[in-house]
């Protein structure tokens, strides 16, 4: 996949383009993907898609709190692993902000990118004021040389559609596996593997501290997990047991994620680290002493390997 910080006139030109923030890469996002790469199949054209870096929201709310499914790194290798050819992300700021819809399809998606057809979701909005959407790109499309694909909604087997304000609720709230429903997966947090303070080592539980700054802060309390491992150039997966948290028995202050890997004995410092959340196992709690915590992470440690293993 070829990664461009900008709409680069000549590149890639006459793809077929999907065009999104695509925060969680989820199920509904997934469906617009895919049938662009598709149409770019059928027409033997590029696949690309158009993302915006940083997600609007922080730039229009810059001091809300962490709210991201998938930052960067995590939303790039996804792209990528959806067979993209091409993905240009594009530097959201209060300049791009200003550019009118008309402007964004006739500058940037006809001129620049020379786009062969445009694939997006219903509840797409774009340009000055969100003053673009879906019924604007068919008709300028229709007058600039484009094709248009707009794609309803996705749901869930329960009938609810995937939104990532959805994920992020029902994350927030402890439910993971309603989360995985409407993402199509597992929810990740990955990062490299940071210092800590040694002290679950000494209770018998050494942990991989990730520092999760730029995720959505799921409900804090201990998780099932399973950690992906980078081993000589493929990724293991280990089940594992992990907690986020404020370290309340300890009066700690900041928040950590910090994972358990069951029956691992390598060193992961400075590692980068996956860890994909499988189940909400209990709130955050605070303790009476050592012992009646270690007992709690043993307990903990033994529903994580029931939930975990295989059916």
């Amino acid at each position: 996949m070829q990664l461009f910080r900008h709409a680069t006139a000549g590149v890639a030109r006459g793809a077929v383009i999907a065009i999104g923030n695509f925060d969680g890469v989820h199920r509904g996002h997934r469906a617009v993907i895919a049938e662009a790469k598709r149409i770019a199949a059928h027409e033997g054209a590029p696949f690309g898609i158009l993302t915006f870096e940083p997600h609007p929201r922080s730039v229009f709310v810059p001091n809300s709190p962490p709210f991201r499914l998938t930052p960067f790194r995590a939303k790039t290798r996804l792209l990528a692993e959806a067979g993209t050819d091409v993905l240009f992300t594009l530097r959201f700021d209060r300049r791009f902000a200003a550019k009118s819809a008309e402007d964004f399809v006739a500058d940037l998606l006809a001129a620049r990118l020379g786009t062969k057809h445009i694939v997006v979701g219903q509840d797409f909005t774009f340009g000055h004021g969100r003053g673009g959407n879906p019924a604007l790109l068919r008709e300028m499309g229709a007058a600039l040389g484009f094709g248009v694909t707009v794609l309803e909604p996705v749901a869930d087997a329960s009938g609810k559609l995937a939104s990532a304000s959805r994920i992020r609720d029902h994350l927030a709230s402890g439910r993971p596996r309603a989360a995985a429903a409407l993402l199509g997966r597992d929810w990740e947090i990955e990062g490299r593997v940071q210092p800590g303070d040694r002290r679950g080592r000494d209770l018998g539980f050494p942990t991989a501290n990730l520092a999760i700054a730029n995720y959505l802060h799921p409900a804090p309390g201990v998780y099932a997990v399973r950690a992906g491992v980078s081993e000589n150039g493929t990724l293991a997966w280990h089940d594992g047991v992990a907690n986020f948290g404020n370290r309340p028995t300890f009066a700690g202050q900041d928040w950590r994620f910090e994972t358990h890997l069951f029956d691992y004995a390598g060193d992961l410092y400075g590692r980068h680290l996956r860890v994909a959340i499988v189940e909400f196992i209990r709130p955050d709690a605070k303790f009476a002493g050592i012992d009646a915590l270690v007992a709690a992470m043993r307990e903990d440690a033994k529903q994580a390997r029931a939930i975990l293993a295989p059916a």
